[in-house]
Parts: structure tokens; C-alpha cells; sequence
């Protein structure tokens, strides 16, 4: 396997060859060029200081300004990243600004092991690492799960996108939407600068978008301790794609406080967001993937939306009782409803018709309310020349979900044109689940758990090795859509009682190492695992010998674990930073072995991971990377597709990144990024499968003082060469949706800081 990743690395090192080698040579020429008093600057590393474990208090920025210095490693809170045994990147508001960053998918574009899917049915925005799923309702806010907007995230919420690869089942515990194996995201509220804040922006995005944002912050109190910060947006109008129309409303509020021993913050927000005739997913035929069509047409039912509003917040604080002992606890909500009337096409070509789809009526309403907290305690002592940083934490997670649903049933489905798309009038609903004004309790979530952990300090802490285990505790029930009754089987054997709902807990353990081989170098290696809820058996299964009936017919398994394992090497010049990671991730599946369903089945995936960041010369700022992925389904039922590439899994991602200042132009700066995505397959049979794609953005920015008030200029080219290219396949597991790539498109805006 890794034979087969050095000789992709060789190949796919021609897109990234001017990144590190030449900013490495960059970095010599400029060291050879500069004054003897410049060239020792990489002595004069600007002090910083971590608070290291806090939960509140962030690290900062990184050289360049585009990634922290560090993020949160969940019950550890925020740790530097050469003190973290995982590979993860954390962006800052800077960088997102910069980027006139729309959205969470907007920001981890620039990642090269994150890749942008959609969820099943609907316009999730979701995330695929190290080859799974993260669902977006399953990604943090300040460091709990849930409480964030389901399908989008408007960027301006943000302060940070911490991006975590791997396994984390132990640091964050199990996510209660069931991703993140592959790794897990948390977002920062914004956060009052220590200067005060007046900013207003006005933008335009083609076709007809606007854009109009207010962001406002002070301190207050000695020392100025106290903090507070207002935002509010609007968008409104049509985009790029033809008659797709969208409508964002955000507001959010954050106060904090940092005081010498206590430190806190309470952040509120609330986000509308509407869209029109959004363009969906195509789910390819047996036999057939269609030619992409034309990035800016859209072959939405004009009668289609997708909207949702939020209400969220969240409250953190921490106090230290002594200088070795500290306390946290947080406390989060979210109330949400959405509502979608969604047709979502089928392609289903024919010889009169080549670019015939298919599609029918699915619309959904759903209300959700989640309440979900932590608390922990961490001391620190000395056992002899051995230190101890002792983490206990405690969680949990609490979620209702109405539902209700009306569908016109594909027997009386619309027949449409992909390339040339025809309207039909609104279908009439045929088959309803519940009542869409008035809808039942259909799901209830409950998730909770107990951790401990101990990373010991040798070598004046240039070894650390954590150790630790969480007892995580997963429970649901499921209702039915019109009666309220719970959904029960009854296992088909004599005397058999209904079994109802999902009660189950497991252990899930952590091993990691950490060695600063020098004050620039560090090695890490980590066992992490990764939690699902186990999967029901069905009452009867289908095998190419006819219906077999399982024994545990009814029995929902026990939790899957995902184990991981991980070795790396990180860089930290300074002012250039970067990582390379090598891991193996597998998941277990659930297969019929004889008469009876076992978690037997196997999804294997490994690769290697390197990226890098900083600031290569005073007028230069590098973000980028590249991923080698061997994605394969190891065991499967009766054999079937066994060593086949995993769907949507792609074997190379990268990302080349440059943000420059132009010299003799002071103020103006330029930036350009370049996204490369290797082929995917489209079916577990490797039959079909989308091309590789390629995408160049382009932005510049200019920054000019008037009279101490700064306007800052910005203009962005997101697909500069207007390519037309499916860009993900599935997301949801064993899916197989396409989803077209965005258009060429031009985001303008100018922000007054006064």
C-alpha cells in the first residue's frame, strides 16, 4: 500500500512542486539577501503564550495570519500544535475575511484532507476527512456537538475553523449524528479584539447578490476584562446559477470576560437562511454517469426550497481554584425548524432521450431542540521528574426531533432534461408521514459519558505520553410518524419480546506520544478510536441463494469501533510551520455470516498527509498540502466488491495556496489557490466513476488609511476558468449522488473599519 502511495506522491508532487522546495529556497535567498541584523530574525521569534488546557482562552495567530498557533483537543481544551500527538489545522477570522468566506465549505476548501460533499436528500453542507463523513450536525461550537445551524454555517459567526483529522472518540465523545471517524470540526464564536471594532461591509456577488454585513466590538473594565461583540448580516438575491436564489439573515452576540483566575464567555446567535430553486444532487444511473452540464444552468423544479432558522447558544467558563488545579463547565441550546420541498433527479437516460432524469416531490418539515453540557476538573503534579496533567470530564447530550413528511411516489415521478430542463407544475402529495403544521416526536438522542485521562511530562517535557479512557453511554428511540408509538421489533424467534429503542455503552481508550526531538521538530504517534451506534439487524436479508432470516433478527449490534493508528512529524521554523502524518483508520460493517449478522464487515482506509503554512518571506503567506488516500472495502457480504475503492474517495487530494503583498504597492495584496481532486468512483463495483477535476480561485485586496479609518477593497475569482465538473460523489454512507461544481464566480465587497 504504501508502495502504491510513494508512486501517487511522485506523480502528484507536480502540482505542489513549486510549494515547499521552493519556499524553502525562498526562504534561504532571502536569509542570503537580507542584513545581518534581518537575517538573525529567526532568532527573534515573537513571544506568545498558550494557556495551556484552557477552555476559553485562545492561542494565537501563526506567522502569516491564515492558521493559530494551536486549537482545542477536546477534554484537553487548547493545546499548541507541537504539544497536540494529532494532525490538525486551525483558521483564523483573518484568513476567512480575506477569503470573503461565505460559509464553513468556503474556509476547509483550502484544506488539502478536507473535501466539500452534501448530505443525502437535502443541502447539508458536509465534510469529508480522511475519506468519512463529518456531518455538519456533527461538528462543535465552542467545543459541544449539535448546537450549530444543520445544512449551513454563515462564516461571519466565526472566530475560528478547527479542523481535526482522525479518530476522536475519546476527546470529544461519540457524535450523536453518527460521523466523524475520520475527523471532527470545531467553531469559535467571534471573540472582542483589545482594540475596539466599528466595521462595515457592503458586497456584491454575480448574478444580483448582495451583501451587507456589521461587526462591532468593545472591552470594558480594568485591565479591560470585560468583552462584547455584535454581528449581523444579509444576503440577498440571485446567484450564479441561473434562478437559484438565496436569503441569509445572522445575528449573533458574544460577551466574555478574562480575569486573572476566572475566565468566561457566553455567545448567542440566530441565522435565516432561505434558498430558491436550489440546484440538487444527481443520483447516476446503474449503468451511466451523465456528462457534467453547464456549472451556471440549473435543473431545479422551480417550485423547490430548502429553509431553516436557528437559535443557538452556548456558555463557557473556567476558574482556577489553585495554580495546579482548574475547573470548566459549558452549557449549550439550539432551536431549530426547517422546511424543505425538495426533487432530488435520477439520471435515467434512453436512446430518444440521452439526458433524460427523473424526479418526484419530497417534502419535509422538522423541528429540533437540543440541550447539552460538560464539565471536567485537571490537576497538575509531579510524581519525582515525572509531571502529571490529569483531565476528568463528564458530558451530555440531549436531542428531540419532530418530523413530519408528504411525498408524491415515484410512480408518479416528473421527466425532465438535465442539459435542457422542462417545469412541471407542483405535484399533489400521495403519501404522508405525520402532518407537516403539526408534526410528532419521531426521534429522541441521548448520549452521555465519563472520561479520565493522565499525559505524563519527562525530560523537562520534552516526551509527553497521554493515557485515557471514556465510558460513553448511547441511547435512541424512535417513533412512529403519525401515531407517536414506538417503533419496536420483534425478533423472529419463538417467544421472542419486542426490543425498542437503542441503550448501550462502551469503552473507548487513547494511547499518544509526543517527542520534541529539538525545539523546531517533534515526532507524535496516537491509538485513537472512533464511535458509532451499532446498526440493526433486519428481520430478513437477501443472498444470492434466496431470503435468509437471521437469528438476531431485530437485535441492534453493539457499537462499531473504528481503531486508528497514526505516526508524525511536525515543523515549527517560526514563521513556516508544517506536518506529515502517515495513519491507517478502519471501520467495522455489519455482514450476514451464516444465519446471523455480526460486525464482521470491514471499510479500510490509509494514507499519508502533508501540508504546511506560514509566512515563506516578509511579503509572502504559503497555505497548502496534499493527501494520498487508499480507500478499500476489506471484508464485505459474501465477498462482493472486496478490495474495491471506496465511493466518493478520492486517492489524491492537494492544495497550493500563496497570499502575496505587492511590492512598491503598498496595501495591495494578491492571492490564489489551486484545488486538485483525483477521480472518484460513483458505485461499490468501481464500474463508474466521476474525472479528476482541477480548480483555480483567484483574489486581491487593497487596504488604503484615511484619516485612521481604514477601507478595505476585495475581489475574488472562485473557478477562474469556468469549469464544468462533478465535484463529490455521495457523503451519506454507500450513497452515490453527484453534485456539479459552482460556476465561475465574482464576490466583490469593501469593509470601513472607523
Amino acid at each position: 500500500m504504501l508502495a502504491a502511495l510513494e508512486r501517487r506522491m511522485c506523480r502528484s508532487l507536480l502540482l505542489s512542486s513549486l510549494a515547499v522546495p521552493c519556499l524553502l529556497a525562498a526562504q534561504n535567498v532571502s536569509a542570503q539577501t537580507e542584513s545581518k541584523d534581518a537575517a538573525a530574525a529567526s532568532d527573534e521569534i515573537i513571544d506568545y503564550v498558550i494557556v495551556t488546557g484552557s477552555q476559553v482562552s485562545l492561542p494565537p495567530d501563526y506567522a502569516g495570519g491564515q492558521v493559530a498557533r494551536g486549537g482545542r483537543v477536546g477534554l484537553f481544551g487548547n493545546l499548541d500544535v507541537m504539544d497536540t500527538p494529532f494532525n490538525s489545522t486551525n483558521y483564523t477570522a483573518e484568513f476567512m475575511r480575506n477569503l470573503q468566506a461565505r460559509s464553513v465549505a468556503d474556509v476547509v476548501q483550502s484544506d488539502p484532507g478536507v473535501r466539500v460533499a452534501r448530505g443525502f436528500g437535502n443541502f447539508q453542507e458536509l465534510y469529508v476527512v480522511r475519506g468519512f463523513p463529518v456531518y455538519s450536525d456533527d461538528m462543535g461550537y465552542n467545543g459541544l456537538y449539535g448546537l450549530l445551524p444543520r445544512q449551513y454555517v454563515a462564516a461571519e459567526f466565526l472566530e475560528r475553523v478547527e479542523v481535526f483529522r482522525g479518530a476522536n472518540s475519546f476527546l470529544n465523545g461519540a457524535a450523536p449524528g453518527g460521523s466523524g471517524v475520520g475527523g471532527s470540526f470545531n467553531l469559535v464564536p467571534k471573540r472582542a479584539p483589545d482594540a475596539d471594532l466599528n466595521r462595515m461591509t457592503l458586497g456584491y456577488e454575480n448574478d444580483g447578490h448582495g451583501y451587507a454585513a456589521a461587526d462591532f466590538a468593545r472591552r470594558f473594565g480594568g485591565d479591560d476584562s470585560f468583552g462584547i461583540r455584535a454581528n449581523a448580516v444579509r444576503r440577498d438575491g440571485e446567484m450564479a446559477i441561473e434562478d437559484q436564489k438565496r436569503q441569509l439573515s445572522m445575528f449573533s452576540l458574544g460577551v466574555d470576560y478574562r480575569g486573572e483566575r476566572a475566565r468566561f464567555s457566553a455567545d448567542f446567535g440566530y441565522q435565516d437562511h432561505n434558498i430558491d430553486a436550489p440546484r440538487p444532487s444527481v443520483t447516476p444511473s446503474a449503468t451511466a454517469i451523465p456528462r457534467a452540464p453547464d456549472s451556471t444552468k440549473n435543473y431545479a423544479q422551480n417550485w423547490t426550497f430548502s429553509s431553516e432558522k436557528d437559535f443557538f447558544g452556548v456558555a463557557r467558563g473556567e476558574f482556577d481554584i489553585t495554580d495546579n488545579i482548574d475547573v470548566w463547565a459549558a452549557l449549550g441550546i439550539r432551536d431549530s425548524e426547517e422546511h424543505n420541498a425538495l426533487a432530488n433527479p435520477t439520471f435515467s437516460p434512453t436512446a430518444a432521450l440521452p439526458n433524460r432524469i427523473t424526479t418526484y416531490l419530497f417534502e419535509n418539515y422538522r423541528e429540533d431542540f437540543v440541550f447539552t453540557g460538560d464539565t471536567g476538573v485537571r490537576f497538575k503534579f509531579d510524581t519525582g521528574p515525572v509531571g502529571h496533567r490529569v483531565s476528568i470530564s463528564a458530558s451530555f447530550f440531549d436531542l428531540d426531533s419532530k418530523n413530519a413528511y408528504v411525498m408524491a411516489l415515484p410512480t408518479t415521478s416528473i421527466v425532465s432534461d438535465l442539459i435542457n430542463p422542462i417545469q412541471a407544475p407542483l405535484p399533489a402529495g400521495t403519501f404522508f408521514g405525520g402532518v407537516l403544521s403539526n408534526p410528532r416526536t419521531t426521534t429522541e438522542t441521548k448520549t452521555s459519558s465519563f472520561a479520565v485521562a493522565d499525559t505524563l511530562a519527562f525530560a523537562d517535557e520534552r516526551l509527553l505520553v497521554t493515557l485515557g479512557a471514556r465510558l460513553q453511554v448511547m441511547e435512541q428511540h424512535t417513533f412512529n410518524y403519525n401515531t407517536g408509538a414506538e417503533n419496536c421489533v420483534t425478533p423472529p424467534r419463538a417467544g421472542a419480546t419486542p426490543i425498542c429503542g437503542y441503550d448501550e455503552d462502551t469503552v473507548t481508550p487513547i494511547g499518544a506520544i509526543v517527542f520534541k526531538i529539538a525545539d523546531q521538530f517533534s515526532l507524535y504517534g496516537n491509538y485513537a478510536e472512533g464511535l458509532l451506534q451499532g446498526t440493526q439487524v433486519p428481520t430478513t436479508v437477501s443472498t444470492p441463494n434466496g431470503v435468509v432470516t437471521p437469528i438476531n433478527g431485530g437485535v441492534t449490534l453493539d457499537p462499531f469501533k473504528s481503531t486508528q493508528y497514526e505516526v508524525g512529524a511536525k515543523y515549527d521554523g517560526g514563521t513556516l510551520g508544517a506536518t506529515l502524518a502517515l495513519f491507517r483508520v478502519n471501520q467495522p460493517t455489519a455482514i450476514l455470516a451464516g444465519n446471523i449478522v455480526r460486525d464482521d464487515g470491514e471499510q479500510l482506509n490509509q494514507g499519508i498527509e502533508l501540508s504546511w503554512y506560514g509566512q515563506a518571506l516578509d511579503s509572502l503567506r504559503v497555505l497548502g498540502g496534499v493527501t494520498f488516500l487508499d480507500a478499500e472495502y476489506r471484508k464485505t457480504q459474501f465477498g462482493v466488491n472486496e478490495g474495491h475503492t471506496v465511493i466518493g474517495v478520492p486517492d489524491v487530494q492537494a492544495n497550493v495556496g500563496v497570499d502575496w503583498d505587492v511590492p512598491g504597492l503598498n496595501g495591495l495584496s494578491v492571492d490564489g489557490r489551486l484545488v486538485y481532486t483525483s477521480e472518484q468512483e460513483a458505485n461499490a463495483a468501481n464500474t463508474l466513476s466521476i474525472p479528476s477535476w482541477t480548480r483555480l480561485d483567484l483574489g486581491a485586496r487593497y487596504a488604503l488609511e484615511l484619516s485612521e479609518k481604514t477601507l478595505t477593497f476585495r475581489a475574488r475569482v472562485d473557478n477562474v476558468t469556468g469549469k464544468d465538473y462533478w465535484s463529490s460523489v455521495g457523503g451519506s454512507a454507500g450513497s452515490n449522488y453527484l453534485v456539479l461544481g459552482s460556476p465561475r464566480t465574482f464576490v466583490v465587497s469593501a469593509s470601513l473599519d472607523f
